[in-house]
């Protein structure tokens, strides 16, 4: 008899811890650190034609998260991903509030291609095309705006 007494208590404490509690994750907003200075100079007049600040994306996990949880970007910023070699880059907008501009720059520092407007939370391929070992991100329509062309190039 006295298990059963025993068995009752463990079960009113059992379904007493399964409460359920109610708490809530507020998502910290990353917020952009600058790790440089990158200028894009025009292959037409080889003059430069804007410099921003950079945030360098160099690391495993600094390119996987990317730009993802930011609320937003100034005009003058942007993020630079350093890969190892040269390839044909593949991105998407998983987790990114921002639209975006997305530059894909070779080994020599020269545009090779660009993917504009691309949309936020858009999980759709944004490939480069054609080998790159460097990419640019900036707030959509920028690309427009600084009239940008492939083989203008970088300096960093």
């Amino acid at each position: 008899m006295w298990y059963k007494t025993v068995l009752s208590l463990l079960l009113i404490l059992g379904l007493s811890a399964c409460k359920e509690d109610n708490k809530t994750v507020k998502q910290t907003e990353v917020t952009f650190k600058k790790e440089g200075e990158l200028t894009i100079n025009k292959i037409i007049t080889d003059s430069s034609t804007v410099t921003i600040d950079i945030e360098i994306a160099d690391t495993d996990f600094d390119i996987q998260t990317g730009l993802m949880y930011r609320n937003s970007m100034k005009t003058n910023q942007g993020m630079l991903f350093v890969f190892n070699d040269e390839t044909k880059r593949f991105f998407y907008m998983k987790n990114t509030k921002i639209p975006l501009d997305l530059i894909f720059i070779n080994a020599n520092k020269r545009i090779v291609s660009f993917q504009k407007n691309a949309k936020p939370f858009d999980e759709s391929s944004l490939p480069s095309g054609v080998p790159a070992k460097y990419v640019l991100e900036i707030n959509a329509g920028l690309i427009d705006t600084w009239n940008l062309s492939v083989g203008d190039s970088i300096v960093y």
